[in-house]
């Protein structure tokens, strides 16, 4: 029976959190339905973990996050293993997702974090065995999707077609470094063909595949989500691939043009055909003298603020936004 932990990453509004429905509908794995960002938010910021200073700074901030404290994490309990095994923040992460696991009667623990595969070599030198699946969405969709969620765009077509060569980027590194540990699923392959794509994840972790886990019997409430966005009939899959090509109705057409000129050969290299237009003369001179340089500029200040986040966490390192911090006991308002 496997007992490696499975991670799924990519970037926002590419499916992973229907994948992770589907995985955790399966017998053998448990996958919270938040994603954790342990890594994203706490890796390498707190100093050396064998200190038990820094160790009590980074669990109290830890169990601050709400998809910490999803968890019902049990803070003495974690204190008295963590000082029994390996004193780093690997260890301390997965704590949280064993006991979980435990909590669920399953044996192999899993978790959603975006942009896990910053964090490859870590994890894969920290947990053996451990898999990588890496969701990949077509970055005009993607864009689309993010846009729904914050209309003030996160840096507009900019940001996005940052997002999206960096994360294209680093699944081409990991699978030519870990081609054993690690998985691109096309969010596109997911929708369309969800038994086949869903059969060959289950083979990549060494796990049986049960078609009941299309129904998603472990995640009722996703479940229910999706059968109230899909416009399928009623015994259908419940993904629907009205959700692909949905760009077309909500990006502007000169962002459009903007993604497909900087990620045309990564596009074209994992199968997103690239559309043509026809612009008058004034959205030309729109597109080369505001769309252009504009969020050219977000691009590199997107590279750069992920370049320092990344290689100094102790002074630039990312931290979740208030909203996402569990207020105090005092306060009587809910969590």
């Amino acid at each position: 029976m496997q007992t490696s932990p499975i991670f799924i990453g990519g970037l926002d509004r590419s499916g992973k959190t229907t994948l992770r429905a589907f995985l955790h509908s399966h017998p053998n794995i448990a996958i919270p339905a938040v994603g954790s960002n342990m890594w994203t938010y706490f890796y390498n910021q707190y100093g050396d973990l064998k200190n038990p200073d820094n160790f009590e700074r980074c669990l109290a901030d830890m169990l601050k996050y709400k998809h910490v404290a999803f968890l019902e994490p049990d803070p003495d309990r974690i204190r008295r293993e963590f000082f029994e095994g390996p004193q780093t923040y690997a260890h301390l992460f997965s704590l949280f997702l064993v006991h979980f696991a435990l909590r669920e009667n399953k044996p192999r623990w899993g978790v959603q974090t975006g942009l896990i595969e910053r964090y490859a070599d870590q994890v894969i030198s920290s947990y053996p065995g451990a898999k990588i699946i890496h969701m990949l969405r077509d970055p005009r969709d993607r864009y689309a999707g993010s846009l729904q969620l914050w209309p003030d765009g996160r840096m507009r077509a900019g940001g996005a077609v940052s997002r999206w060569f960096y994360t294209t980027n680093l699944a081409d590194r990991n699978l030519k470094k870990y081609p054993d540990s690690y998985m691109v699923v096309r969010f596109e392959d997911m929708v369309r063909n969800t038994e086949k794509t869903i059969e060959a994840v289950c083979n990549f972790l060494g796990e049986e595949f049960f078609p009941e886990m299309l129904s998603m019997p472990g995640a009722i409430e996703r479940r229910n989500k999706l059968i109230q966005r899909s416009k399928n009939k009623p015994g259908e899959s419940l993904l629907s691939d009205a959700y692909i090509g949905i760009y077309k109705d909500i990006v502007p057409e000169l962002e459009v043009v903007y993604l497909q000129m900087f990620l045309r050969r990564l596009m074209k290299t994992y199968g997103y055909d690239l559309e043509t237009f026809k612009f008058s003369f004034g959205e030309r001179v729109k597109f080369l003298a505001v769309t252009l340089p504009l969020n050219f500029i977000r691009m590199m200040f997107w590279g750069v603020k992920e370049f320092l986040e990344q290689n100094f966490p102790n002074r630039f390192g990312r931290n979740p936004g208030l909203h996402m911090i569990v207020k105090s006991k005092a306060d009587p308002q809910k969590v």
